[in-house]
C-alpha cells in the first residue's frame, strides 16, 4: 500500500512544483496535452504514449527529486565504468545530481531524456525506481499514474510559483519538504 500511494503522491507533487518553477516547460506540456486530448476530459491508455515532452519533464523531476532518495542497498565504493565515468558511493539523490554523470546536474532540462541522449548514458545513471533484480515492480504503473494525473492537472490548471516559499527537502523513506510545497493554482483560460 505504501509504494502505491505515498511515492506516487511525492512524484506528482514534485513534477507540478518543477513545472511551476519552469513555466516555459509547463506551457509546452500543456500544448502537447491539448493537441493529444483535444476537448476530452479523460485520458485514455493510448494517450500516455503520445506525450513525450511531458514524459521527459516527469523524468527530469524524478531525477532531481527521486521518490525514494535512498534505498537500503547503496554503493559503498565508487563504481568506474569501462569508459572512465564513475558513479560515487552513496544514494539515488547523490547519483542523480552527480556532475560526472549529469552535465549541469541541478538544471531542469527535459531534453536529457531524448532517446539519443538516453542511449549514450549508463542505464544505471537514472534509477528513480531502483534498478536490477530488486527494482520496483510497480514502476510502469507509477509512471502512468503520474502521467495521467499530470495531464489532467495541466489540462485544467495553470501552476504559478510563490517565490517566497522554497521547499526544504528532507530525505525520509519518501522525499518530502519540511515546509510543504507552495504553489498558486488558477484555472486555465479556455477559448470557449
Amino acid at each position: 500500500m505504501f509504494e502505491g500511494h505515498d511515492t506516487t503522491a511525492s512524484g506528482l507533487t514534485f513534477i507540478l512544483y518543477c513545472l511551476t518553477c519552469h513555466p516555459e516547460h509547463q506551457q509546452i506540456c500543456r500544448e502537447e496535452i491539448s493537441q493529444v486530448l483535444g476537448s476530452k476530459n479523460s485520458v485514455e491508455w493510448e494517450d500516455l504514449s503520445k506525450i513525450p515532452y511531458t514524459t521527459m519533464c516527469i523524468k527530469v523531476s524524478l531525477r532531481l527529486y527521486p521518490l525514494v532518495p535512498a534505498v537500503l542497498r547503496n554503493s559503498t565504493k565508487p563504481i568506474t565504468f569501462f569508459d572512465g565515468r564513475t558513479i560515487p558511493a552513496g544514494y539515488v539523490y547523490c547519483l542523480h545530481r552527480n556532475a560526472t554523470v549529469w552535465e549541469n546536474p541541478n538544471v531542469f532540462d527535459p531534453l536529457r531524456f531524448l532517446p539519443e541522449n538516453v542511449s549514450s548514458r549508463s542505464p544505471h545513471a537514472f534509477v528513480p525506481f531502483s534498478a536490477g533484480p530488486k527494482n520496483c515492480i510497480g514502476q510502469n504503473f507509477a509512471m502512468n499514474e503520474i502521467k495521467s494525473a499530470t495531464v489532467l492537472a495541466l489540462q485544467k490548471y495553470e501552476f504559478l510559483e510563490d517565490p517566497k516559499w522554497k521547499p526544504k527537502l528532507v530525505p525520509q523513506v519518501v522525499l518530502r519538504s519540511l515546509n510543504g510545497i507552495h504553489i498558486k493554482i488558477k484555472p486555465v483560460q479556455t477559448s470557449n
